[in-house]
């Protein structure tokens, strides 16, 4: 038997974040209608745990993504050269013009 985390990973493979988020709307809808036996109550909220684990999994792993990227270093830009006319006006400054 598998854990949590590798039954979780190889439903992901097969289920992508978004169609696992919108079944799991719906089975939380579901079971807040009522209206359904005891079994067929049960059986949803194993869905439900399921479908949480797999959403779960997807978000730890675009934080992940997120956190990996954020730690690169950052490429800066080198400044920007000064353009200068021929008369030696700086055309990289603002202009400020009084109306």
């Amino acid at each position: 038997m598998t854990d949590d985390g590798t039954a979780a990973a190889a439903a992901t493979s097969t289920l992508g974040y978004e169609q696992a988020r919108d079944e799991l709307i719906e089975v939380v809808r579901r079971l807040e209608a009522g209206g359904t036996t005891l079994e067929e109550s049960l059986a949803l909220w194993e869905r439900g745990e399921e479908l949480a684990k797999i959403c779960r999994h997807w978000l730890e792993g675009a934080r992940a993504r997120l956190d990996a990227a954020l730690a690169r270093p950052r490429r800066t830009r080198p400044p920007a050269p000064e353009r200068r006319s021929a008369c030696g006006v700086d055309h990289s400054a603002p202009v400020l013009v009084e109306s």
